[in-house]
């Protein structure tokens, strides 16, 4: 198992990012740059030892600063949307950047997913890492404090890509941070996911509006197509007529989670038939937004020249609940002077 570390790109202000490839002894690797913290390929074998990068994205730093809807980055410093680019924290009303009509999205204009992170390497005997470390500013995007955070990825021997978040501010502020991967089990522009078989764990989800922004009500999933407690094939449900489905062109509300103790605790379970390729996600977190790709324009050219559009991928965001105010009772968002948010969610493929 290593890492090594090659020249990415150069950005606008003339500094440099750089990529660090992570590979263990099981024929997986995963390559991560420092900007964004965009996890930029994940190869993984196939039933037949195969190996093939099963995340959408770019081959050249220049396409992510072009264009890209969040391929593979840090979100942060607020996963989701925040409706009217604002929040309200200790009777003090924070505006916001607004980059999403007149809502603000995933940290906006400039979220953790456009900056240049701190980067250090790390080996050992049972897994290689690289550790991301950004000091965003006290009033970046319209966030109070001088807020640290820190995000860890980890390849280990058995084959499982895990991700560990830290934050701590010298304000109180909100921090709500994921991981943006898009995921096709059968490799990253070869056709659509509806072959894909998941089943997800919750009996609750978030209704969205017509703007696919959580309204703060929770909707049970029995008797609709968000019911995933059994292993269901994606395209059948991805075409249903369910109001919410057609809203969303397919799947974007988060799921609720019934178990909330901070454990690490598998909450989704995904196979690909052609390739036998199959993913467990497991997180500390109370909930993950489930998106299929839905918004991603028709002949979008990704890496190796190949071609993404609608569903050509899943994504499955671990966080916590993505409407603020926080009505669902679940861990909150607000971090306080003092304290340490944390969080860890693992990807475990097979």
């Amino acid at each position: 198992m290593h890492v090594t570390r090659q020249t990415f790109g150069s950005l606008p202000d003339g500094k440099t990012a750089d990529l660090y490839t992570l590979t263990n002894d099981q024929g997986m690797d995963v390559r991560i740059t420092n900007y964004g913290g965009i996890v930029v390929s994940l190869s993984v074998p196939d039933r037949n030892g195969r190996s093939d990068d099963v995340v959408l994205g770019y081959d050249t730093l220049a396409e992510y600063l072009h264009f890209t809807p969040y391929y593979g980055a840090i979100i942060g410093r607020f996963a989701g949307p925040l409706f009217g680019a604002h929040f309200a924290l200790d009777g003090v009303d924070y505006p916001l950047v607004a980059n999403e009509g007149k809502h603000h999205l995933h940290g906006g204009l400039r979220g953790f997913d456009k900056v240049l992170w701190n980067a250090e390497p790390m080996e050992s005997a049972h897994e290689v890492g690289v550790r991301l470390s950004y000091l965003s500013p006290h009033g970046e995007e319209g966030y109070p404090g001088n807020l640290t955070v820190t995000t860890t990825y980890r390849l280990t021997h058995a084959n499982e890509f895990q991700i560990d978040y830290e934050a701590a501010s010298d304000q109180s502020t909100i921090v709500n941070l994921t991981h943006h991967g898009y995921f096709n089990l059968a490799g990253q522009g070869q056709g659509t996911i509806q072959d894909h078989e998941i089943r997800l764990a919750g009996n609750g989800f978030n209704l969205i509006d017509k703007d696919l922004v959580p309204t703060g009500e929770v909707a049970p999933v029995q008797g609709t197509p968000f019911d995933f407690n059994r292993a269901a094939r994606l395209g059948d449900r991805m075409r249903s007529d369910h109001a919410q489905v057609r809203l969303a062109g397919g799947f974007d509300q988060n799921w609720l989670l019934d178990k909330v103790d901070g454990s690490l605790q598998t909450v989704a379970w995904v196979s690909e038939p052609t390739t036998g390729r199959a993913m467990e996600m497991a997180t500390t977190e109370p909930g993950f937004q489930f998106y299929t790709c839905n918004l991603l324009p028709e002949g979008t050219r990704g890496k190796a020249g190949r071609i993404y559009g609608k569903w050509s991928a899943f994504c499955l965001e671990a966080q916590r609940f993505p409407v603020w105010p926080d009505r669902s009772g679940r861990p909150s968002y607000i971090l306080r002077p003092g304290d340490q948010y944390t969080h860890c969610t693992s990807y475990r493929f097979r």
